[in-house]
């Protein structure tokens, strides 16, 4: 079984990290903030104005930790690679697999047929546990209605139709799962988040993302050629198809909890000028760590 390795999240402005021998160490000016073994470490995370040295990216890249960085509110900016790992012919076969018609939709159906049998038992463990609710019950069926179309979708146009439709449903009903006051959920809003909620669940989006490519770096795949979402330069495509399977279950369900259990407050947001509602540093911080701790819970699969 493949060990888990720490991620180290650096949210302190004007940080930098260094390598020494084979550890990991960081500082705030002449202050040592933690030195940390490099072998336990599997991915480093840059929030703001954090400098890291040419010889540990070097040693990231060569020992295939991930080193990614994000602006002080987190939107993502770059990520260091090392050299490709797997077998060309593995990336070989991805590619004509996505040029393939009747391959990409075979993929891309069972991709959205898992998102959306997430997403839908979402919203029956909220039935389950808070008893009934007319507009979940209604959604549930319409998502069982969508994960049957799904199945028998021709093309990856059609496919994403559905998935479209299923999440914008999904979404109309996401308001229903909040028991804090003070956060209202009215839609899906990305591009700047305008509400706490649409906040989390991009910075949560985001984070998984850079998770799942380095994932499929890690085994040869190349993350930019994707079956479901199209080919776009600079898009990870296939690590976005990857995350559409976590949504629900990984992420939507982080951010609820974080909410019903009041660790969160809409004190821990601040609006900008523009309009963009994002978590403040501190709260950012608290959330790092209760996501960590979420990765680090076992699940038993059922099979």
């Amino acid at each position: 079984m493949k060990k888990m390795l720490n991620a180290l999240y650096i949210t302190r402005q004007e940080s930098y990290l260094h390598k020494d021998r084979e550890t990991i160490v960081i500082k705030n000016g002449d202050e040592k903030l933690g030195q940390f073994p490099a072998i336990n470490i599997g991915s480093i995370t840059c929030f703001g104005q954090v400098s890291v040295s040419p010889f540990l990216m070097g040693y990231c890249a060569e020992k295939g930790i991930g080193l990614a960085f994000y602006t002080e509110y987190g939107r993502f900016l770059a990520r260091v690679q090392g050299r490709q790992s797997g077998n060309v012919l593995l990336r070989r076969a991805q590619y004509r697999w996505a040029d393939d018609p009747e391959k990409s939709v075979s993929i891309a159906r069972l991709m959205v047929a898992a998102k959306l049998a997430n997403s839908r038992a979402i919203l029956q463990r909220e039935i389950r546990n808070h008893g009934e609710n007319p507009s979940l019950s209604n959604m549930v069926n319409r998502l069982g209605i969508s994960l049957r179309r799904v199945r028998v979708a021709g093309s990856v146009p059609e496919t994403m139709g559905i998935e479209g439709e299923a999440a914008t449903g999904y979404f109309s009903v996401f308001n229903e799962l909040l028991r804090a006051d003070g956060f209202a959920f009215g839609g899906r809003v990305r591009r700047p988040p305008a509400d706490p909620v649409n906040a989390l669940l991009s910075f949560v989006y985001s984070l998984i993302t850079q998770e799942c490519l380095s994932a499929l770096q890690g085994v040869g795949l190349d993350p930019y050629v994707g079956f479901l979402h199209q080919d776009r330069p600079g898009r990870p495509s296939l690590a976005l198809d990857l995350l559409e399977e976590f949504r629900a279950p990984w992420a939507d369900r982080f951010v609820l909890t974080l909410i019903n259990r009041r660790q969160v407050s809409t004190r821990d947001f601040v609006t900008e000028a523009s309009g963009a509602v994002r978590l403040t540093d501190e709260a950012r911080k608290a959330l790092l760590v209760a996501y960590q701790e979420r990765k680090q819970a076992e699940v038993m699969h059922p099979y």
